[in-house]
């Protein structure tokens, strides 16, 4: 019987391919193309951390944890997973081969240590005396009688140390690279017009003689491997034990995690490739991935800026309503304002967090947050406004995965600045992104605030797209008080959620009001009426869900989505009475934003929200979706949608075969999504409403 999805995991590795296909365009600038290899390579890395490793305790535990997590055949999923990951490994070798050639023309050139000129040799030698020997322990893991514990995130070389007349026994080392410590990349002296760049490995790999000579040998022969591991934090059930010594516990545990992947230098030799299998007892079959020379690609992100060729990017810019005034807040208490990042400026965020650190009629702020900046002037705001005597209070998620240890870091600081932290309800992760500020005027108390689709943290704004709400609104203030309400007190039940009139919340509301607005579309597309649904997120995941979508297509209802990552859907069915529109975006910046529009015969209704639609999300998290009531805000988010759905040059079709085939239309101008979009919203335009017509429209159904 087939399948009603497309399995998740390997959805997910089609996805990780068109990160792979950005690398390999030779349109996009080279650094670019370098740092998509680096995202692809840190994507998979999670992918086995987390997806990989939660498959493989399916297979361990049986029956019971399958029916948990849905999926009924997870050994065939890993089968599935290893073919696709080898194909996707040779192709990936071959794009870097590429992309190393295009370097070369450039005059950019990543040497390693049999390369080395006379200058470069001695500038290695003494860069390693000075910087590196202090910073590396080698182990001769022979001796040693526990094999040592190797770190999920680095990368080691596996050394065999010989004499060329053999008259001492081979021996195995192992040293890690210090990466973190150091840094990968050393810009080396250099003839004119170019740039030698060689890999700290390679600095190493240089040096073996100084490191080992004293024991006899006169052979060093390296080869990079590396290990991933089961990153799934364990968090006991004790209820003597606090959330934040569970999770300190976990990421030990996490530290100590069961290896599953092995990726090495395909030319390993064969003798220290199987003693190192063996003490790491990894098994061939499932988790052993040949590759070539370089691994841990993704410190190619922070690959050196030595390119001729600058990237285009262009900064984010003032939103128009906020452009001539001296304070954000004094527009928010008039009018709803969208942020559109990253091509609006994230600062009014900031700003408004400053303006009510220091507004006298401020009494209380709060806020919750998932992932955090490194210096968060966010954090700096809250901090500040605490110091002029308001009540703060931050719901700080210190389970977002792989940023537990950053987050337990904030909650220290906040609390010891004064800041009310809340870390979380039992079993269930706190993802909505909501902010309520309380300001007392006139004998009255105000309400304002936020409710985003991403991340408070002002990095990510600049490549992350999102859609941020700055809104005075009673009624969806109201419904932020009762979710701040439920956070704070959630052993009272969850009736403040149940209470949101406004809003619609996880767990208790959205799956509920989904499936309302999708049969309403289906019964007014079997009256005869319009009916259609376009629907923007990062995953579409939930079978539930994806069936009322194939019932709305089979009754006719228009339907178009903008799927960055997990599409377990089928899109393509003779039983739809409409081709379901289903496209892909991958480009410079990160698709991140939820956006749903339901046609509603005319009226439509159209939200923001913090959930994709995920089981994990719906049934296991708290999120916010939030209706969009301004109707020149409805206008501006439908025309970005409408350009992201004329995408002919990023966009991807989401097909059953997971072909990851370009949109192409040669009767149509080219349309780049992210380009129309900032140049739609940076067009001069009225100064209360700034909005334009968007400028690609009418290419709208072009697949």
């Amino acid at each position: 019987m087939k399948r009603k999805t497309i399995a998740r995991d390997i959805s997910w590795l089609s996805f990780n391919a068109r990160v792979l296909q950005e690398a390999a365009d030779p349109s996009v600038p080279l650094r670019e193309r370098i740092k998509f290899l680096g995202i692809f390579s840190n994507n998979m890395d999670e992918f086995f951390r987390v997806r990989v490793a939660t498959l493989k305790r399916m297979t361990e535990m049986g029956s019971k944890l399958r029916n948990m997590h849905l999926e009924q055949s997870p050994d065939r999923i890993l089968d599935q997973i290893q073919q696709i990951v080898l194909e996707q490994q040779a192709e990936f070798n071959q794009i870097w081969e590429t992309v190393r050639k295009d370097l070369a023309r450039e005059k950019i050139y990543l040497v390693n240590e049999k390369q080395l000129n006379k200058d470069q040799q001695k500038f290695v030698q003494t860069y390693f005396e000075e910087e590196v020997r202090s910073n590396i322990i080698p182990l001769m893991v022979e001796s040693i009688p526990q094999f040592p514990y190797l770190r999920d995130k680095s990368i080691y070389l596996g050394v065999v140390l010989s004499r060329k007349d053999a008259t001492l026994r081979r021996k195995y080392a192992v040293i890690e690279v210090p990466s973190k410590a150091i840094g990968r990349f050393t810009k080396l002296p250099s003839p004119d017009g170019e740039h030698h760049i060689i890999l700290l490995e390679d600095v190493i790999r240089y040096n073996l003689k100084s490191i080992f000579s004293y024991f006899g040998y006169d052979r060093y022969q390296s080869w990079v491997f590396k290990v991933t591991k089961d990153a799934e934090l364990d968090l006991d059930t004790d209820l003597a034990t606090s959330l934040i010594q569970k999770i300190e516990k976990g990421l030990k545990n996490r530290r100590k995690g069961k290896p599953v992947r092995f990726v090495y230098d395909k030319e390993m030799d064969d003798g220290l490739l199987a003693y190192l299998i063996r003490k790491l007892n990894i098994s061939r079959k499932e988790s052993v991935i040949p590759g070539g020379r370089i691994h841990n690609f993704r410190h190619f992100m922070d690959f050196p800026d030595v390119f001729q060729r600058k990237g285009q990017r262009k900064k984010p810019f003032q939103h128009p309503l906020l452009k001539n005034t001296m304070r954000v807040t004094d527009t928010i208490l008039q009018t709803d304002v969208m942020l559109n990042f990253p091509y609006h400026s994230f600062n009014p965020v900031i700003d408004l967090l400053r303006e009510a650190a220091i507004d006298p009629d401020v009494t209380s702020i709060k806020i919750t947050a998932y992932r955090l900046a490194s210096n968060s002037k966010v954090i700096n705001a809250l901090i500040n406004a605490v110091r002029n005597g308001k009540h703060v209070t931050v719901m700080l998620e210190l389970r977002a995965r792989f940023d537990e240890e950053n987050n337990i870091e904030w909650k220290e600081r906040l609390e010891l600045e004064g800041v009310k932290v809340v870390i979380g309800i039992p079993n269930m992760k706190v993802h909505a992104k909501i902010c309520l500020i309380k300001k007392r005027q006139n004998n009255h108390t105000i309400h304002y605030g936020f409710v985003s689709t991403g991340n408070l943290n002002e990095k990510t704004s600049f490549v992350y797209g999102d859609h941020c709400l700055l809104t005075a609104d009673r009624f969806i203030m109201a419904d932020v008080n009762r979710l701040f309400n439920y956070l704070e007190k959630p052993r009272e039940g969850i009736r403040f959620l149940k209470a949101c009139k406004t809003l619609i919340p996880c767990p208790t509301s959205l799956r509920r009001e989904l499936n309302k607005l999708i049969t309403k579309e289906i019964r007014n597309a079997r009256a005869g009426l319009p009916a259609g649904i376009t629907l923007k997120m990062n995953s579409l995941s939930d079978e539930e869900l994806i069936t009322r979508l194939y019932d709305a297509a089979r009754a006719g209802v228009e339907i178009k989505l903008i799927i960055r990552g997990i599409f377990c859907m089928y899109s393509e069915s003779k039983k739809f009475k409409q081709p379901v529109k289903a496209v892909s975006i991958i480009d410079e910046f990160l698709e991140h934003a939820r956006v749903f529009i339901f046609h509603n015969n005319g009226d439509e209704k159209v939200f923001i929200s913090s959930a994709d639609w995920m089981v994990r999300n719906l049934d296991h998290r708290v999120e916010a979706t939030c209706p969009i009531v301004d109707e020149n805000i409805k206008k501006v988010l439908k025309n970005i949608l409408e350009i992201q759905l004329s995408d002919n040059v990023k966009a991807r079709i989401l097909d059953n075969d997971l072909s990851n085939r370009y949109v192409r239309d040669r009767k149509q101008k080219k349309v780049r999504s992210q380009v129309e979009i900032y140049n739609y919203l940076h067009q001069k335009t009225s100064a209360v409403l700034g909005i334009v017509q968007p400028p690609v429209v009418q290419a709208a159904s072009a697949v």
